[in-house]
């Protein structure tokens, strides 16, 4: 049975009354890769544009994203984050690796909190780097952890 459709198959947001209070964590990552011509923008691990400093703004979009996550998705809880923390690295082969990581101590976790944090970020990395090439790929996005509730999941 799908949990967002009630008995007579109509959309519903899931009632959490009933759940247990737990801790609940989920790390989301979303994978950026970046041509040739922006790389050579970047100074001391930081990649600057006319718009500014492109992973420094990546992280504020998504921490703000993530905080509005139950705006944006239809059924999603609204939630008050405890913690939510965005890293963002660059790999060896030209791949910006954002991680949003999500807490709370409630009825519902922050997967979604957490994928929506790291797709903005995603997002905005785009956006300021388009004018130096349209060739930017995001490559992926998906849950890599989540803790707590009545099942916890690792992508191995």
């Amino acid at each position: 049975m799908l949990t967002h459709l009630d008995n007579k198959n109509q959309p519903s947001m899931v009632d959490v009354s009933a759940k247990q209070v737990t801790h609940r964590t989920a790390t989301a990552q979303s994978i950026v890769v970046l041509p040739g011509e922006i790389l050579s923008h970047l100074v001391d691990g930081e990649l600057q544009t006319k718009k500014g400093s492109v992973f420094q703004t990546a992280i504020i979009a998504g921490i703000m994203a993530a905080k509005k996550t139950g705006e944006l998705i239809p059924l999603c809880h609204p939630i008050g984050m405890d913690n939510c923390k965005i890293t963002i690295e660059l790999s060896e082969i030209n791949e910006v690796l954002i991680q949003c990581t999500a807490s709370i101590t409630a009825k519902t976790g922050v997967e979604m909190e957490a994928l929506v944090g790291a797709s903005m970020a995603a997002l905005t990395v785009y956006d300021m780097c388009k004018a130096l090439s349209h060739d930017i790929v995001i490559k992926e996005t998906k849950l890599i952890l989540k803790t707590g509730g009545k099942s916890d999941f690792e992508r191995k």
